[in-house]
């Protein structure tokens, strides 16, 4: 499978999954205060949502991959 071809299908992962999922989330921690040797870190939730559009347009370009891009 030449590197075009697995472009596209990884593309086409991404793309269903962003359909199914929505969107998501990581953990960010950051320094709070730190005072000599003593730190407070927290610990945010972020969350990333991403668009319709953009999960059909992975979907669609990822299949022009498969289709065309192994042809000379």
């Amino acid at each position: 499978m030449n590197p075009i071809r697995m472009v596209g299908v990884a593309l086409l992962v991404a793309g269903v999954l962003a359909l199914v999922y929505g969107g998501f989330s990581y953990t960010k921690d950051t320094t709070a205060l730190k005072v000599g040797p003593v730190e407070l870190s927290l610990k945010q939730k972020e969350t990333v949502n991403v668009p319709v559009w953009a999960g059909v347009a992975a979907i669609a370009v990822g299949a022009l991959l498969l289709g065309f891009g192994g042809r000379r």
